[in-house]
């Protein structure tokens, strides 16, 4: 197992295995491809791990929640793989919602421990675009195909101090990022600059946004909420992961609030 990138600098961090095989007795998971590409003779897989919650009172509120699009960040993957453990043990958490995980959307990336791809990609630039790289191309169909009410997307950013976010798509969206803030606030402060990342911020929430993310298809309606969390990567790796998994828990759970109040209006 590789701890050390291509210009031998140790991370002290074990790649992730994800062991299609390992959930196949699992009542609530599906471990899957959700395709594959060669690079240089090498077969790299982009995992889809399905986690389906106990019945709720409607159809299943379809999630997309991506991690590692940019090889550096590995406390978003080490996250959602914790956050399917925890609903693993704690199905209800997840009750009423179909969770579409894509733990490792950059595999070269993050097997060398760089941002880009090893085709030299900034991969979260190339979304819409036409772009010839196989992972957005993968992760673009998934997008059409599944239709997500939501999507979600993990990062870390090496020059902030605190935990924020970003909001596109539905109006509503707003709304789960400040309860998702304040929950992770229990254990990463929050950022409260008026800028951040060169975008205008108010306690830590941000309306705009980088062209080419990874996000629901141009025109795509209904929109759905699109929330990008950003962890300070200076902080510990295990806080920034605890702070990512209350951060998910609490959308989830203010999201099917909203579903039911608006069923009820």
């Amino acid at each position: 197992m590789r701890t050390v990138n291509r210009q031998g600098v140790d991370y002290r961090r074990p790649l992730p295995i994800i062991d299609f095989s390992v959930h196949k007795h699992s009542v609530n998971l599906l471990a899957q491809s959700a395709g594959s590409f060669l690079l240089a003779g090498e077969k790299y897989e982009i995992p889809r791990l399905v986690f389906v919650g106990p019945q709720g009172g409607g159809e299943p509120i379809a999630l997309g929640i991506f991690a590692g699009i940019h090889g550096d960040e590995p406390e978003g993957v080490h996250a959602v793989l914790q956050f399917i453990d925890i609903l693993e043990n704690s199905p209800e958490l997840a009750r009423g919602y179909c969770l579409f995980f894509y733990p490792l959307c950059n595999p070269t990336g993050f097997e060398d421990r760089t941002r880009h791809s090893r085709n030299g990609k900034d991969l979260n630039r190339e979304f819409w675009k036409g772009s010839a790289e196989a992972e957005v191309a993968i992760l673009e169909q998934e997008i059409k195909a599944r239709r997500f009410h939501g999507i979600i997307s993990l990062h870390t950013d090496n020059t902030s101090e605190g935990f924020y976010g970003f909001v596109r798509g539905a109006t509503l969206t707003k709304h789960l990022l400040n309860p998702a803030l304040r929950a992770a606030e229990a254990v990463v402060p929050r950022d409260r600059r008026g800028w951040i990342d060169g975008f205008q911020a108010r306690d830590g929430l941000i309306k705009d946004c980088y062209a080419g993310v990874l996000s629901s298809q141009p025109g795509v309606r209904p929109r759905p909420f699109e929330i990008i969390l950003e962890s300070p990567q200076k902080a510990p790796q295990i806080q920034q992961q605890q702070a990512f998994i209350l951060a998910l828990n609490t959308i989830l759970a203010e999201y099917r609030k909203l579903i039911a109040y608006a069923a009820n209006l």
